[in-house]
């Protein structure tokens, strides 16, 4: 039956994009009509919009506390920015070594362009197993480096499961052995705090339609003094680092938001926190056979994994999604596959259990009253798909 018209909609996969703040959405308006020059322009008009990219610039080169704002390079999202850090610190130093170290449950932004580079131009890449919640250790990362090593890259927060790595150790580590470290903070930038100085992060990943900003813009940092090759090449943009005409209006609203998040961050986690738990611990009381995925508190604060056996996935997000609330089995990235996650099979569940997964990801917007609802509406369409599932198995004898 579909959804009564007066009942409200529950967006619960802020994971896959998020909305546009109001603020951000105010911030860009006049860059689509008013102030629409090329950056690259010497003219007023051209001027006027590279100083609005500049202000950008600073904004994000503030919420990670880089050095200076040139360490801030514009791009066109989350993906672009994992292959360039990859493959350019890889081709730059390919010299060095052709060793690469990443971990089992990166995206697959990382995960592809590892696997094109031991295919094409010939790269050994490590992958590092995780343990039950999905973490890798620093110790594990040391003992994995070897004298031709270029590159490790562990994410910040894994995108599935919410577990937080532990990023500062491992940069610690890099540091001291000379080796470039790369995080794909894609989901962590505005959930928790970053510090490249202080982690000892060389490059980082991030994309502004995870943190209420713009679909099809994102950042990569990149430390003083390193030399990455270049992905994209073309015209002289961004310092020569990054061709093509920046996208003035989605640069903007990136660093409006940015600068939102990190204004509200400890407040925006703290009610998140305490709305994710109770999601958590509800579901968990009203629903039997139920298994949290990733680690109980050292994760995002927005995140909630959960495996429910004896049902699919796929059909409870259809059966959720006419029942008004939006979520999703993993990664948007792979929502066309049939095949279980990555990130769960790394973390040692069954494929059986891994097809049963439900990802619910908390924003700005959410409320207690969405908690209940879901926990209102869920249990029963749990017990329904398990039902069903129990006469299609009975019918099968």
């Amino acid at each position: 039956m579909e959804l009564n018209q007066r009942m409200k909609r529950i967006y619960l996969d802020n994971a896959a994009t998020t909305a546009c703040a109001p603020e951000v959405v105010e911030a860009m308006l006049p860059y689509f009509t008013e102030v629409f020059g090329n950056a690259s322009s010497i003219h007023a008009y051209g001027r006027e919009a590279k100083r609005a990219i500049e202000a950008a610039r600073r904004q994000v080169a503030r919420a990670l506390n880089a050095a200076i704002p040139q360490e801030i390079i514009f791009t066109a999202g989350g993906s672009e920015s994992d292959n360039w850090a990859i493959k350019g610190a890889a081709f730059s130093r390919k010299e060095k070594g052709r060793h690469i170290i990443t971990t089992a449950i990166e995206h697959h932004a990382v995960l592809h362009t590892c696997q094109w580079l031991e295919k094409q131009c010939g790269f050994e890449v490590t992958y590092l197993p995780v343990d039950a919640d999905g973490k890798v250790s620093a110790a594990a990362v040391e003992k994995a480096i070897r004298p031709d090593t270029v590159l490790v890259s562990v994410m910040a927060a894994n995108n599935e499961i919410g577990t937080l790595q532990p990023i500062a150790e491992i940069g610690t580590v890099c540091r001291a052995r000379g080796v470039l470290f790369h995080t794909d903070a894609v989901q962590a930038v505005g959930a928790i705090p970053l510090d490249v100085q202080a982690m000892n992060i060389d490059l980082l990943s991030l994309s502004g339609h995870k943190f209420h900003g713009p679909k099809g813009v994102g950042a990569l940092y990149v430390r003083k003094g390193l030399k990455l090759d270049n992905l994209i090449h073309g015209g002289a943009q961004e310092r020569g680092f990054r061709a093509g005409t920046e996208n003035l209006p989605g640069i903007v609203g990136m660093g409006r938001a940015i600068e939102l998040a990190a204004e509200r961050l400890t407040e925006n986690a703290q009610r998140m926190i305490r709305l994710r738990d109770r999601l958590i611990t509800g579901i968990m009381e009203r629903v039997p056979e139920v298994r949290l995925n990733g680690h109980p508190t050292d994760r995002l604060p927005n995140n909630c994994n959960l495996s429910f056996k004896y049902i699919e996935g796929e059909a409870l997000l259809l059966r959720l999604d006419l029942a008004g609330i939006a979520g999703s089995s993993g990664s948007a990235c792979t929502s066309g596959t049939l095949d279980p996650s990555h990130v769960l099979l790394a973390i040692g569940l069954p494929h059986a259990i891994a097809h049963g997964s439900l990802r619910l990801t908390l924003g700005a917007d959410t409320t207690d009253e969405d908690i209940d609802a879901v926990l209102d509406r869920l249990p029963p369409i749990v017990q329904d798909l398990r039902a069903m599932s129990a006469m299609n198995a009975s019918n099968m004898l």
